[in-house]
């Protein structure tokens, strides 16, 4: 735990998982009654992706295969609201609890630099390989779990299969 000098402002402890666990479950519950639909991130990310091509060209955009089925108005979407409210309510956490700090987290053998290359390549082939899927962990995980679906089962146990085998590269990194 870090104290500030003469203030002593320290971290509050981390929430329940098993609360926080509880409240994502109900959370999932809520979307399935309310929307009818489950929850999701890459949907969201995708739209503002075109809102962002729009921006520079909108001729193009609407002339997508990719981004035109969308229409002109892709934020108008439950998915995009949900994204914002994932990362403000993720803010709004970090801020009350004393959290919030610029730094980036790594190992004491691996630098800055290399940490964000790294950072950059696996976000960039994990948000490629969830539109290639039409959908990312969360809604395989959370929504595809939560209605015991077979191929939601069947990813997730491959997903923590790739990940051991894929941490046995970067190990060194962390390794303090």
């Amino acid at each position: 735990m870090e104290t500030k000098t003469g203030n002593h402002h320290e971290p509050k402890p981390y929430a329940n998982p098993y609360l926080a666990g509880v409240l994502l479950g109900l959370v999932l519950l809520a979307s399935f009654v309310i929307l009818g639909a489950g929850l999701g991130a890459s949907g969201g990310i995708a739209r503002i992706g075109a809102s962002l091509s729009m921006c520079v060209s909108t001729p193009h955009t609407l002339g997508s295969e990719y981004f035109g089925k969308w229409g002109a108005h892709p934020l108008n979407y439950y998915l995009v609201f949900m994204f914002a409210g994932t990362f403000i309510g993720a803010l709004f956490s970090a801020l009350l609890a004393k959290r919030v700090r610029i730094q980036v987290e790594r190992g004491s053998s691996a630098s800055v630099s290399r940490r964000l290359i790294y950072a950059l390549a696996g976000g960039t082939i994990v948000g490629f390989a969830s539109r290639l899927a039409q959908g990312c962990t969360s809604g395989q995980a959370l929504s595809g779990g939560a209605l015991l679906l077979t191929g939601s089962l069947v990813f997730m146990v491959c997903l923590f299969a790739g990940g051991y085998a894929a941490a046995w590269f970067v190990r060194r990194q962390w390794h303090d």
